[in-house]
């Protein structure tokens, strides 16, 4: 990955070096072009009092030709009247060339050709005179890529020495960048690095974050598959018993029956606890999508406790209903598979005459939902827990009674799902109250 890195930024100081190197050379070649041209406007406006007889003279003609100028007079026809290089003779006519065409137009031209034998370019400036005839100045200057030949090597040991120099900050940016990963790395459950970059550290956050909620999940499942292996071996452990002892003739007519009744009470028993299981499995998959809709909550809680109604008969607890008609957008299953098991639990850990008051209402304008009985209540000290899978306050008595331990833990998820709230307030000897807020 360093490796990677480095070379990367290397590509992109290589880039940038070339990139500014190019721009530097044409911005320098504008520079010069300019100033050319401006030189060449000066000589013109110096010679321009002078007639081509001056010109002429062997002496002006060789310092011309060392300083590289070159001076035309065209007439206001095109034809040329003098030319300091070339006879005037064998030259076609000028009046199209674009510096004499701006000139006789606009007062002023400029231009710039290519020369093939001489592998220059040469600057022309025009001026036309007060008589109409245009006076040409032109100057040999090389070209841009003759410029960038010459500074080529120049360029060359700049950009090498760039490139390195981009190379080892590179190096450097790049250890010290991967240096907080590579330890985290190699200790994800270590203590926060201080030397971190800002801008990685929220990365190196999340990093740790999911790897300790991946932990946490490991555990909680190994804890999960611990506890239902133990939770299936007890009923099974019974049938087993029970059905062996039939099966070896050991029991009478009487203990048959007796024993019928606990293999069914165990195989029951599996039956709840398989479908809880399934049921957190199902609500577990955070891809598995819930289809919402609305629903009347107080209708829900209604149709609930007519179900509990033989249930509570047998124990002699009294069922209430309060509150009114509330709509929510929820899942009307899993809605209902929480009532059930708030109302289930109400019953389960109740006192024998006791109630069970179920309230659907709302609250500051919004809906909740508030199951509370005359139950044995829960300790302080397990109020925290008594959310978690198979976490049981009296585990006797939940056996007893047919809990599965999950049954709460199937709660906290639907409420989860529903971006809702849940608060428990549960005294001793007095009983307990759960509400959900919508």
């Amino acid at each position: 990955m360093k490796k990677k890195i480095n070379m990367h930024f290397i590509m992109v100081s290589s880039l940038a070096v070339l990139v500014l190197a190019a721009v530097s050379m044409i911005l320098f070649y504008n520079i010069l072009k300019n100033q050319v041209y401006d030189d060449i406007e000066a000589y013109t406006h110096v010679i321009q009092p002078f007639q081509p007889e001056f010109w002429e003279t062997e002496e002006n003609r060789e310092r011309l030709a060392q300083d590289g100028l070159r001076i035309t007079l065209i007439l206001k026809g095109g034809s040329v009247s003098y030319d300091s290089r070339v006879n005037r003779q064998e030259m076609e006519n000028h009046r199209n060339r674009p510096e004499i065409r701006d000139a006789l137009e606009r007062g002023k031209g400029r231009a710039v050709r290519w020369s093939v034998t001489s592998s220059l370019h040469t600057l022309y400036y025009a001026e036309r005179l007060e008589n109409g005839d245009v006076l040409r100045v032109g100057k040999d200057s090389e070209n841009f890529f003759r410029i960038l030949e010459h500074t080529s090597v120049l360029v060359t040991i700049l950009a090498a020495v760039i490139v390195v120099i981009c190379g080892t900050i590179s190096h450097y940016l790049t250890r010290n960048l991967l240096r907080p990963i590579e330890k985290l790395a190699s200790d994800l459950e270590g203590p926060g690095q201080e030397d971190v970059y800002e801008e990685i550290r929220p990365f190196i956050l999340t990093i740790r974050e999911q790897h300790l909620n991946m932990l946490n999940h490991a555990r909680m499942r190994q804890e999960f598959t611990a506890n239902v292996s133990h939770e299936l071996k007890t009923p099974l452990t019974a049938i087993s018993g029970y059905a062996e002892l039939i099966e070896n003739g050991m029991a009478d007519d009487k203990d048959v029956r007796r024993f019928a009744g606990e293999i069914h009470s165990g195989a029951d028993r599996l039956l709840w606890l398989i479908n809880d299981i399934l049921k957190l499995s199902e609500l577990d998959d955070t891809e598995q999508e819930s289809e919402f809709e609305q629903m009347d909550l107080y209708r829900a809680a209604r149709d609930c406790l007519a179900l509990m109604e033989v249930q509570a008969a047998k124990q002699g607890i009294t069922l209430r209903l309060q509150g009114k008609s509330c709509m929510i957008t929820a899942n009307r299953n899993l809605i209902e598979e929480l009532l059930y098991n708030l109302c289930s639990n109400a019953l389960r850990y109740n006192q024998r005459g006791g109630k069970v008051t179920v309230t659907a209402d709302t609250e500051n304008s919004r809906v909740f939902l508030s199951v509370k009985d005359t139950g044995i209540g829960i300790p302080r000290e397990h109020q925290e827990r008594i959310f978690e899978r198979f976490y049981r306050v009296d585990k006797s008595r939940s056996r007893q009674n047919g809990g599965t331990g999950l049954g709460l833990a199937i709660v906290k998820h639907i409420v989860a799902q529903h971006s809702a709230e849940i608060t428990l307030e549960s005294e001793p000897g007095k009983g307990t109250e759960i509400r959900v807020l919508f």
